[in-house]
């Protein structure tokens, strides 16, 4: 019923706009001079029909599901009652499982009279959805259609709209920054509750294993997140020792050197290699990458463990070759151009006036996309999810095993830990400590960006 709900708005947009233009149409036709354009006039009508449907069915769709399981759980109180809250998601779980049609065991009568009611609750309020869909474009349609005059302003209209419409984009997305971070900081302020601050901050053991239940034995658990973040800085360090220097070679044999059709060549494969999924990139470093390391180091006679920080950081600086890439060929292209007449009229050869005259003006941005470059290989999770370790050791020897802290929030979260362990809660902790780091790398980025960048006339 969804999907028919948003036909009718594609319906009633179209029409809306035809309508509308037709009429606008009509009068100009007429001899009366218009204030705004015909197709302001067709917009205003689609805008108008638009965007209070369309949130209207965003809306029903956010709410309808616990609307429907509250009146369900309304019908079934009786069963409900004494439950905990757990037991009561259980119950809920089984019986939308039974109203999808996986029934498991004989379930009791009440559950299945519950699913048969669920079932029917959906169909109605998928049919509501419809009529109300409808009835509020109609109501639309027709409210748009009366403002047609040649005194109405339908391009400001429009703007207005358009206007409201950014302003609440851009409010979305502060809002949604404010519950990013208010959301990281809560559960760390939980996981601190448990674990003391410097402890984390300053430990150099990490094994976070606590007992799930009472009647099972674990150990007691250690939280120190320096080896983790050891680890990270090992992966990354080895990502850039890769990406840095053939990104910007790369960069400036494309920008001065190569010929049209060299770089006509090189450039898309550039950007392939940068739409190739973080995924691919894992398969190639455990199938192609580890074993090949592995292997010379057996030739040598070095111990290399099947996982290795150099295998990962090998891999992580290919993806980030064309990142600085593309950021160094931007800001030797935002050089002027008079620079380098300049320097090539007083008798300076290329090479001379790519050393001393473009790289030393385009310096700012590029150190900002390498900063930029440094951040998405701290935050980056497939890869070394995939390539890297999972114990945690205090070493910067890249041909060991070591564990990121991507990977240990991807292992802490996996499982039926419950969300009130130190456990479960060290993976907030390790992701707020995560954001600080890339944001405070972001704002240097920036801050060299704007401070050093030169102005040329």
């Amino acid at each position: 019923m969804t999907l028919l709900a948003f036909v009718i708005l594609l319906t009633a947009v179209t029409v809306g706009y035809v309508i509308n233009l037709r009429a606008a149409r009509a009068i100009r036709d007429g001899g009366t001079r218009m204030h705004s354009l015909e197709s302001f006039h067709g917009g205003y009508a689609a805008l108008m029909t638009l965007v209070p449907t369309f949130f209207l069915i965003i809306i029903w769709m956010l709410f309808q599901g616990t609307v429907i399981e509250l009146i369900v759980k309304s019908g079934i109180s009786d069963q409900l009652e004494g439950l905990g809250t757990g037991e009561t998601q259980l119950v809920m779980a089984e019986i939308r499982s039974i109203a999808g049609g996986r029934i498991f065991g004989t379930p009791e009568q009440w559950k299945l009279d519950a699913a048969e009611r669920l079932v029917a609750l959906r169909g109605l309020s998928g049919w509501l959805l419809v009529a109300v869909t409808a009835a509020l474009a109609t109501t639309m349609l027709y409210v748009s259609r009366r403002t047609v005059s040649s005194e109405f302003r339908a391009r400001q209209g429009v703007e207005r709209i358009v206007h409201v419409l950014m302003a609440g984009c851009a409010t979305v997305a502060i809002f949604v920054t404010i519950g990013i971070v208010a959301s990281l900081l809560f559960e760390t302020f939980r996981f601190f509750q448990m674990v003391p601050f410097w402890d984390f901050l300053l430990g150099t053991n990490w094994e976070p294993q606590i007992p799930i239940r009472e009647d099972q034995v674990a150990a007691e658990g250690a939280f120190g997140m320096l080896p983790v973040f050891l680890g990270t800085l090992v992966i990354a360090f080895v990502a850039m020792v890769i990406a840095t220097p053939i990104g910007l070679l790369s960069a400036i044999y494309l920008h001065e050197f190569a010929s049209n059709r060299i770089r006509g060549v090189v450039k898309p494969v550039l950007e392939v290699l940068a739409g190739v999924p973080t995924v691919v990139y894992g398969f190639f470093a455990i199938l192609v990458i580890a074993p090949a390391i592995r292997s010379f180091g057996t030739d040598l006679g070095l111990p290399i463990a099947s996982n290795t920080a150099l295998a990962a950081g090998s891999v992580m600086g290919i993806m980030l070759i064309p990142f600085i890439s593309s950021f160094a060929d931007d800001a030797l292209g935002a050089v002027p151009r008079s620079l380098r007449d300049g320097s090539l009229a007083v008798g300076a050869t290329q090479a001379e006036t790519m050393l001393k005259v473009l790289f030393p003006a385009a310096i700012p941005g590029i150190v900002g996309g390498i900063l930029l470059a440094i951040s998405r290989a701290i935050g980056e999770t497939m890869i070394v999810v995939m390539a890297a370790g999972l114990i945690a050791k205090m070493t910067i020897n890249p041909l060991d095993s070591v564990t990121t802290v991507t990977v240990q929030i991807v292992t802490l979260l996996i499982g039926d830990t419950a969300f009130d362990s130190p456990k479960t809660l060290a993976a907030f902790a390790l992701g707020m400590v995560l954001f600080l780091m890339t944001l405070c790398i972001n704002i240097l980025a920036l801050r060299i960006v704007r401070k050093y960048r030169e102005i040329y006339d």
